[in-house]
């Protein structure tokens, strides 16, 4: 698709606009990433721009998290009192992804079951 001439005057334009600014934004790359005579990236320039943590800080939080999720024994917190059969809860309930249309539809297999005929299909009758 997008072949339209409004698309292509985007597209073409877009591409000015790149060929503009690609001056300035390598030039704010080549700040951000000002390199000392060492090799390393200047820190004090690099907290301007974004914040800095210590690579072994971020392992022991992420340590004491794994250890706080393995103590719940890793299981998710599940509906049990929900029927697997018409995915009703306690409340009569369905659950939240299911959308209006399938609820319908099971409701009314539901109700053909236990009236014991269902709804007539519509169509030619032979």
């Amino acid at each position: 698709m997008a072949k339209s001439l409004r698309s292509k005057w985007k597209r073409k334009m877009r591409a000015e606009k790149r060929k503009k600014n690609a001056p300035k934004e390598l030039a704010r790359l080549k700040q951000a990433l000002n390199l000392d005579k060492k090799g390393e990236a200047a820190m004090t320039d690099m907290q301007e721009i974004a914040t800095v943590v210590p690579a072994d800080k971020i392992k022991k939080e992420g340590d004491v998290e794994m250890a706080e999720l393995e103590g719940d024994d890793g299981k998710m917190d599940l509906d049990r009192k929900r029927n697997k059969k018409t995915l009703l809860d306690e409340n009569g309930q369905y659950p939240a992804w299911m959308g209006q249309r399938q609820a319908k539809k099971l409701k009314g297999k539901r109700m053909a079951q236990k009236s014991g005929k269902g709804k007539k299909k519509k169509g030619i009758a032979w």
